[in-house]
């Protein structure tokens, strides 16, 4: 089974029912909105830093990065997205380099080691490996960079009918994709679970240094059944939606988010 191929089919569709949804808010974008989530901007600086997203979609995050300073590149096995990424580039005047290609063959296509490796939401389902991404990870970061990776939790998925724990085989599902204007058309897409643990083992494994692990009642994305959505005021009086889901009364934890450094 070419996962690679099937999977590069789906995310090529997606990508244009994506752009044209309101949960990505294109317009909103190339008007001046952040697309970024309060976690990775409450955790991460990367003014004046070389950022790496990996599985970076159609780049709205990868450019928003841009916006706060950063000089990016962006990935994605999604030749659709990364042919809007560059668009999306031009039209908001941003300087990025998006390059299409697997995660795993990401050292072999970038010419240069970054200060950051970023990467977000719904990413690692995607990898059958994680010591290899780990590695890959490692690779392109320059002695002393960091990974910053913010997630869903994996404790989600039991809700989901998915395990939890790591697995042999992946799971393989025929679904539509999660913004509101899907049209019901479904594709198949195959995913692998990942528990917590096999990720970070898998990073310190790799020879990175563990600076935190943050976990978080709340998901930034209404993107699950049986979320409620709430709305938090921040320290600076801003007012952001957060997506919750309780068990037996219980908030349920959503996201998370890992730091980690290569060492000098």
């Amino acid at each position: 089974m070419d996962y690679l191929a099937i999977n590069k089919s789906a995310w090529n569709k997606r990508t244009h029912t994506h752009v044209a949804s309101k949960f990505y808010d294109v317009e909103g974008f190339l008007s001046g909105k952040c697309a970024l989530q309060e976690i990775e901007l409450d955790e991460l600086e990367v003014k004046s830093k070389t950022l790496l997203h990996l599985q970076c979609h159609f780049g709205l995050d990868t450019l928003s990065w841009a916006r706060k300073g950063a000089q990016v590149t962006g990935i994605d096995l999604s030749s659709t997205a990364i042919e809007k990424a560059q668009e999306l580039a031009l039209q908001a005047g941003l300087e990025a380099e998006f390059i299409c290609t697997d995660v795993y063959s990401t050292a072999e296509k970038v010419s240069k080691q970054y200060d950051i490796v970023f990467t977000s939401y719904g990413a690692l389902c995607w990898l059958p490996d994680l010591d290899l991404w780990a590695q890959v990870v490692r690779d392109c970061l320059k002695p002393g960079g960091q990974l910053y990776m913010v997630e869903f939790h994996p404790l989600e998925a039991l809700f989901d009918g998915y395990s939890y724990f790591s697995q042999a085989e992946p799971d393989v599902d025929e679904e539509g994709t999660y913004t509101e204007n899907c049209s019901g058309e479904k594709d198949t897409l195959i995913t692998w679970p990942h528990s917590i643990s096999d990720i970070i083992n898998a990073l310190l494994r790799a020879g990175l240094i563990l600076e935190h692990y943050n976990e978080f009642d709340f998901s930034p994305y209404n993107c699950f059944e049986g979320l409620v959505e709430e709305i938090h005021t921040q320290a600076s009086g801003e007012r952001v939606l957060r997506y919750v889901m309780e068990h037996n009364q219980q908030r349920v934890p959503l996201s998370y988010s890992i730091s980690a450094k290569k060492p000098s």
